[in-house]
Parts: C-alpha cells; structure tokens; sequence
C-alpha cells in the first residue's frame, strides 16, 4: 500500500508532467526540423547598447567583435552605459571605439534602469536607428551575428533573440551547469516556438527590439529584478510575438564562485515572484480569453515549476519531520517517507540527466571543451538545478530587498580564441 508521501509525490510528479508535457513534444520538434532560414532585401541600420558597470577587464573584446562583424559598418553604431562605474570602463569603451554615456545614480540601480537612459538619449538624438542590439559587457559575438539576425528583423520580426553559448563551459560544474541550460533553452525552447510559430522568450542578453516599440514604451519601462523576462511577459500580453535567430551565435561568461552564482539565482528566482506577482492575473487571463499557447508558454516559463517545487519541499519535510518525532511509535512511516523522498529524488535526477544528455550530445560540436568534462557535466547538470530549490525557497522568504549586484567578468579572450 503507497503512503501517503508516495502519493503526494506522484500527484505532483503528474501534475509536473501535465504543465511541462509539450516541452517533450518541443524536443521532437527541433529534432527532426531544420530551423527557420531568412533571407534579407534591406541592410537595416542599428545601434548596439552595452549596459557596464565597472567591465574594464572585457568589454574592449567585445567592442571589437562588434567592430568585426561581416555588416557595412557605416549602419551599426556601439553605445555603452557605463553605470555608476568606480573603473576605467569608460574610457576603454572609448579608446575600443564606442560611444559612452555616463550614469551616476546610486538609487535607481539595474540594468533596466541603464538601458533606460540610453534608449532616452538615443531617442532625443534622432539618430533613426531601426532597431537595438542589446549586450552584456562579457558577451562575444561571431562574426555574423548581425548580419543573420537583420535577416529576421527584414522579415517582421520586431524583437529577436539569438543563440547563446558561453566562453567558459569547462571551468567547472557551475559553468557547464548554467551553459547547458542555456544551449536547452535556444536548441529546445526558443528554436521549437520559432519552428511552430509561437512566441521565444529574452534571455537576459543577446537580443535586438526595434525603435518603434522603444519609442512606444518611451525607452526601457521593465526594472524588475528579471527585466528580460519582464519585458518578454509584456511583450506576450501585447501580442508582440519574439522571433529566434539560431544562426546568430554569442558567447557570455558564467560565474564559476558559488557565492556570485546563489546571488545572481536568488536574485533571478525574487524577480520571477515580482513578475508573476504584477502580469500573472492577466497571463492567465489571456490564456483562456484570447487562448493563447504563448501566453501559457510564459506563465509555464515562470511559475509552475517554482510554486509546485516549494509545495512539494514544505510537505516532504513535514511529513518527515513528523515521522522523525515519532519513530518509536510509527517506525514504519520514517522508512516510507524517506523512500518516497528518495525515489522523488531519483526520478526528478533522471528526467534532467536525460534533459542534459539530449543538451550535450546535440550541440557537442559547440561546446567548448574536453572529451572527459563534456561527459563528467551531464552529471552532475541535474545537481546545478537542485541548487535552485533552497535559492527559491530563501528568494520566496527574505524580506529584506534582494538588489542587482555586478558579476565580476574576467575571462579575457577573442572571438577566435573562443571558436578555435
């Protein structure tokens, strides 16, 4: 006879595959179809946005991806903000070759904010860009990352995210951890919704939005902990569907340190609540009134997994703390419920293991490293993730205001060195 711990597991086991059911038909999806190919009538003109705070030790290797990309450079011009910066970013943005405006505002703090006073700047100084490329600091981009991504734009696309690898996959299991759920997220989440002609979502950076919606939202209106996500859920309920250019290729840096990665995680995991806190009542909304799979895809993306994790924790441990109380009476519940945790844990191991092996062996070819460490991270890619069960359960319970808080970039190389 099951426990009660053995069912409630299951149910949320069903119940996560009820949610989660079609990501599995959006890997079938890319498997056996090509992504989507553009061609382009039109070079459109562009400014690049670099939002930086204290990046002096990268951000000159970006500038000179940018500086080398197969477009006529005449129709691509680089901003960087340098924001509330105590370095010399500005000027080697400068001495790079970029235009920098300089931002000291030590309250409104956030790469929302800094896009912001750049957008504002830009529209006050008329510069009729069409469109916005939006970086971070340590980002590189191959050689055409513009060039394929003004395919898209040319064909109506009016925001667009590209495909995004990382500079140092192989430096340990943190980094192949967040470098693996990000090649999942282009080849297997953005890529299907391209191919089935459903909405993508921004991931944080690597992503080009068109002056007209700048201009409509009045510059960068998102400053929640998440802006990307943010701006993609707004996006959604508008009805602006987000195109993907997988053929537009960038490599950012991931932290290594286990401090910056929880802060950076928790910070993500608070900005998810803030997000479902102010747009969840009319994602769901949307969902059935305008039935829209997009909507749904987005409020799948952001709440779901969270909400039923936590349940999930808080049960699990009640039940075991009851059982640990009464051993001597009910020692029979002690052995159930820890089985039950076990296989939970078993289960949910296998279903990314298998997420990460499908990850690895179709992109092998694009990661960068070794034989030995690109087997040895499908591993230990399930135990990254269980990393975001206490940074959810800390994001959901501290009260105290989780801020932005810079990442130190140190990773100095070429594009070329990156694509040896």
């Amino acid at each position: 006879m099951l426990s009660f711990i053995s069912i409630f597991n299951l149910i949320i086991f069903i119940i996560f595959t009820c949610f989660y059911s079609y990501q599995i038909f959006y890997v079938f999806v890319a498997l056996f179809n090509k992504g989507k190919n553009f061609n382009a009538l039109k070079n459109h003109k562009y400014a690049v946005v670099i939002a930086a705070r204290n990046e002096s030790a990268v951000i000159a290797q970006l500038i000179k991806s940018i500086k080398k990309q197969n477009y006529p450079s005449e129709l691509l011009d680089i901003y960087v903000v340098a924001d509330n910066c105590t370095d010399n970013t500005a000027a080697v943005a400068k001495k790079a070759g970029a235009k920098v405006f300089e931002r000291f505002n030590k309250q409104l703090v956030g790469k929302g904010y800094a896009l912001d006073y750049a957008f504002k700047n830009l529209i006050k100084g008329n510069k009729c860009y069409e469109g916005y490329f939006v970086f971070d600091a340590d980002n590189l981009l191959d050689e055409n990352y513009v060039s394929e991504m003004n395919k898209v734009f040319d064909n109506g696309y009016k925001i667009i995210t590209s495909y995004r690898n990382s500079k140092n996959y192989d430096t340990n299991w943190l980094t192949a951890g967040y470098s693996l759920w990000f090649l999942r997220e282009a080849k297997y989440l953005n890529n299907s919704r391209m191919i089935l002609n459903t909405g993508c979502a921004i991931s944080g950076t690597g992503f080009m939005v068109s002056d007209e919606i700048i201009r409509k939202n009045n510059g960068w209106k998102h400053h929640l902990l998440t802006e990307d996500i943010e701006f993609t859920i707004d996006s959604a309920l508008h009805g602006e569907k987000i195109g993907y250019c997988g053929n537009a290729v960038l490599y950012d840096e991931q932290p290594y340190l286990f401090k910056q990665s929880w802060n950076q995680r928790l910070r993500w995991a608070k900005g998810f609540y803030q997000v479902f806190a102010k747009y969840g009542i009319n994602l769901i909304k949307a969902i059935f009134t305008k039935r829209s799979f997009y909507c749904y895809d987005m409020f799948v993306t952001i709440m779901p997994a969270l909400f039923l994790t936590l349940i999930s924790v808080g049960v699990n441990l009640t039940v075991f703390s009851v059982s640990l109380i009464n051993i001597e009476i009910y020692p029979q519940l002690m052995e159930q419920t820890v089985g039950a945790i076990v296989l939970s844990v078993i289960n949910s191991y296998i279903v990314l293991f298998i997420m990460g092996l499908i990850t690895t062996i179709t992109e092998w070819k694009n990661i960068n490293s070794s034989f030995r460490k690109k087997i040895k991270y499908i591993f230990s890619f399930p135990i990254f993730i269980f990393t975001y069960v206490p940074i959810s359960i800390v994001a959901l319970f501290k009260f105290k205001k989780i801020e932005w808080q810079p990442i130190t970039h140190s990773i100095v190389k070429t594009i070329e060195e990156i694509q040896q």
